[in-house]
């Protein structure tokens, strides 16, 4: 056999072990580890699955993962996006649809923090669901647009999808953050647009909530000290260049636990089980990224991705048709895996493409987070349904029928993103 085809069959048989329920980071260790074996031998296999995962998990970069999440879980289970909530609803609540608005902006606030998408759509579903059915909200709205904020998790910095992206590809993941920034308030922009326009044609699924007075409005505002500061720290800390992306995870971790502190929101045991909670999170990447890049050295010694790539520079079509082709893709892939899996899983065959397409690596980074956010609120799996179920005790199915609107959005946003470049790339370029 060639060896371009025992890549193919290596690719087969990983995805078949991978829908029989073995494990990502395994399926793609034990693939990669035979095939390497079958092509180059068994010495060279043993020396490359005991030295690759050490050399890629053993240096500098790497250690912003587990410090990232750390923040964010803190942030999560401390309770501060109920603050956020109640800001943003005493200042916008009592326009049309305003409490699902107020939602929308706290969970995009909250999301800018946490950096995981499923953890914000838990705390936003604890807290702002029961709020908006008091008010008489329909349940489909107020848990659509909860399930969907929950999405902005993954691309308003610091996301782990960048990040394991600017690993992989070897991108400057401070400017990935950067080029993440204005399409995730973009986005938050365009959801609120979208409750505004349900509920100007259907008053009943959004009524007003009570007006607060602007006393109450800036004094509101005070509860809100924490995670700005967190937020400006942060991200101003990356874009200044005070520090570099993996100072910032240390940075961040330390100040969600100070604010903790100095707010006395942090016990024993929400501290204990925020350092759990990390520890699983991590493993659990820790394997998907060593599995990655065993798999990684399989399909270079197989030479499947160059031929991929110069398959496709061989085409007559034109790189926007190719491009609408690789977003379809990742639209239906991430309705059956999560970001991790699907960024690890793909990426060694489309990143040739788009370079040999010639199209912007920190550019098409944005665009592929954004298309996999899409498959958490789509069936048949979406992943912040199912938790936003259990959470707040709503059938799956009322759910999916409250985010069709905000995925129609969803296809406008990524469509802007991809008619209009600058969005991604014009914060990074100032860099």
């Amino acid at each position: 056999m060639s060896s371009e085809l025992v890549g193919i069959i290596g690719v087969v048989i990983m995805l078949i072990l991978i829908f029989m329920r073995v494990w990502v980071g395994v399926a793609m260790i034990v693939v990669g580890f035979l095939g390497f074996a079958y092509l180059e031998g068994w010495n060279q296999a043993f020396i490359i699955s005991g030295t690759e995962p050490y050399s890629q998990i053993a240096f500098y970069v790497i250690s912003c993962i587990p410090l990232f999440i750390l923040m964010g879980i803190v942030v999560s289970t401390t309770g501060i996006a109920g603050d956020l909530y109640n800001t943003a609803n005493k200042w916008i609540g009592n326009m049309p649809g305003g409490m699902a608005i107020a939602t929308m902006v706290a969970t995009g606030g909250f999301a800018a923090v946490c950096g995981s998408s499923d953890a914000t759509a838990a705390a936003m579903g604890k807290v702002a669901f029961p709020e908006m059915r008091k008010l008489g909200y329909d349940s489909k709205l107020a848990a659509g647009c909860i399930a969907a904020g929950g999405s902005i998790g993954i691309l308003i910095p610091p996301s782990l999808g960048f990040i394991l992206y600017g690993l992989l590809t070897e991108q400057s993941i401070g400017k990935l953050f950067m080029a993440g920034f204005i399409p995730g308030i973009l986005e938050v922009v365009i959801y609120s647009i979208t409750i505004l326009i349900l509920c100007k044609i259907n008053p009943k699924l959004g009524p007003p909530g009570p007006r607060a007075n602007f006393k109450a409005k800036v004094s509101s505002l005070k509860n809100t000290w924490g995670m700005i500061s967190l937020f400006v720290l942060v991200l101003g800390g990356i874009y200044m260049g005070v520090f570099t992306p993996t100072e910032a995870g240390a940075v961040g971790a330390f100040g969600a636990i100070a604010i903790s502190l100095v707010g006395r929101r942090m016990t024993s045991k929400n501290f204990r089980e925020s350092m759990v909670e990390t520890a699983k999170i991590t493993a659990m990447i820790i394997l998907l990224i060593s599995g990655a890049f065993v798999f990684l050295r399989f399909l270079a010694v197989s030479g499947l991705p160059g031929m991929l790539s110069d398959f496709v520079a061989g085409l007559t079509l034109s790189k926007y048709v190719l491009l609408t082709c690789i977003i379809v893709f990742y639209l239906i892939l991430g309705c059956f895996w999560d970001i991790f899996a699907c960024i690890l899983l793909t990426l060694p065959f489309i990143f040739p493409v788009v370079q040999a397409l010639g199209l912007d690596p920190i550019w098409f980074g944005v665009i592929m987070v954004r298309c996999m956010e899409v498959g958490l609120i789509t069936p048949p799996f979406g992943l912040n349904i199912f938790i936003l179920s259990g959470v707040i005790k709503v059938p799956v199915g009322t759910i999916y029928r409250g985010v069709l609107p905000f995925v129609l959005a969803d296809f406008f946003h990524i469509a802007l993103l991809v008619a209009v470049p600058a969005l991604s790339l014009w914060l990074p370029s100032t860099m």
